[in-house]
């Protein structure tokens, strides 16, 4: 028997309530029309400012168009979950400036310091599905976690989780943007929610501290020229151009997110999931070098640098390393480590291998 509209808002206020109970900051409901996203979608992808990113154009518009992804979806239940580790001290921004600032540190993003979000956000919003499905019977859902072809942010934008800032990433007035975000796509035709307001104004901070100007104008980024794709999405070699400006940052990059304003409203976790391992915010990059391939495996176990590989986990040290000459120029321990995998069985390794000792000579 269908739900009456009194049911369904009834069960929409229940699936927040849930949400809430399993560890996401919010919940929200969208309808699956993203007409409005297709065009731009499309003119970045004829621009090839998606990279190597293959996987953002091998579905078309089905990335935009969730009933034709999931046949049957009316309705997207899109959640968001903070991260920041419960033990982030109130300066962490002027912290993380410090790192950077640090010549043997490896920088590494915050929110791949502790557990793969994917798995932690798939497992959380499974449980929830099925709490819906033990509610209203047979349910027609998939549950999706930046793992398919899911245009999430205008989603979470329509549900009323913030807004897209001019970094692309999703803002929230009470929370920043450090968050993850999820979707549940049902088949229930669940009351919607209201978006948000815009609310950057005047301010380009995330676009003026953008290391390699990868944040072209507001909402316009190159994804070729970000620092997180050329450390974590890219599989070749890093362009030289790029090297200089990558700094000591060994896997991704959360600059636009430090320098935005409304981050000083950003969340503590509400999981322990997020919880710092392995010290990777205190590490130095010659640890971290100096890591066998069974080292990484098993150390980075269920996290998400773990996906990169250990071939590129020392393409990026490497480049951090050599970027240390800046103020370290030739500095023993560093120029021994790099001399160390001067014959890496990687061509790639030996590369950068190669390029860093130039800038230490």
């Amino acid at each position: 028997m269908p739900l009456s509209q009194s049911d369904l808002s009834g069960l929409a206020l229940a699936i927040k309530r849930w949400g809430l109970e399993l560890g996401f900051a919010d919940v929200r409901i969208a309808d699956v029309d993203l007409a409005h996203a297709e065009a731009g979608l499309q003119a970045w992808l004829d621009q090839g400012r998606h990279g190597e990113m293959d996987y953002m154009a091998s579905h078309g518009m089905k990335r935009a168009r969730p009933d034709e992804l999931v046949p049957g979806t009316v309705r997207v239940i899109s959640a968001r979950m903070d991260y920041l580790p419960a033990a982030t001290p109130d300066d962490w921004r002027e912290a993380e400036a410090a790192r950077l600032a640090d010549p043997r540190a490896a920088v590494i993003s915050i929110y791949a310091r502790g557990r793969d979000y994917h798995k932690v956000l798939r497992s959380r919003l499974q449980q929830l599905a099925e709490r819906i499905e033990a509610e209203t019977g047979e349910l027609g859902f998939r549950v999706f976690t930046d793992s398919a072809p899911v245009m999430e942010l205008p989603l979470a934008e329509k549900a009323g989780l913030g807004w897209r800032g001019k970094h692309t990433l999703l803002l929230n007035r009470e929370a920043g943007s450090m968050f993850f975000l999820g979707e549940i796509l049902v088949d229930i035709a669940l009351p919607v929610d209201a978006p948000a307001s815009a609310h950057c104004g005047q301010c380009s901070a995330c676009i003026d501290i953008c290391p390699t100007q990868a944040i072209l104008g507001p909402g316009r980024l190159d994804a070729r020229r970000c620092i997180s794709y050329l450390t974590i999405e890219l599989k070749s070699s890093i362009p030289e151009e790029f090297r200089g400006l990558i700094g000591n940052r060994v896997y991704g990059c959360d600059d636009c997110q430090t320098a935005c304003p409304w981050n000083k409203f950003a969340q503590r976790a509400l999981v322990p999931d997020f919880a710092e391992r392995n010290a990777l915010g205190s590490a130095s990059m010659v640890d971290l070098f100096g890591w066998t391939e069974e080292e990484f495996n098993r150390r980075l176990e269920g996290s998400p640098i773990r996906r990169i590989g250990h071939e590129r986990w020392l393409r990026n040290l490497a480049v951090g390393l050599g970027n240390a000459a800046g103020q370290a120029r030739g500095d023993a321990q560093i120029v021994a480590a790099l001399r160390a995998r001067a014959d890496d069985g990687s061509a790639m390794v030996r590369e950068h291998v190669a390029w860093a000792l130039a800038q230490h000579a």
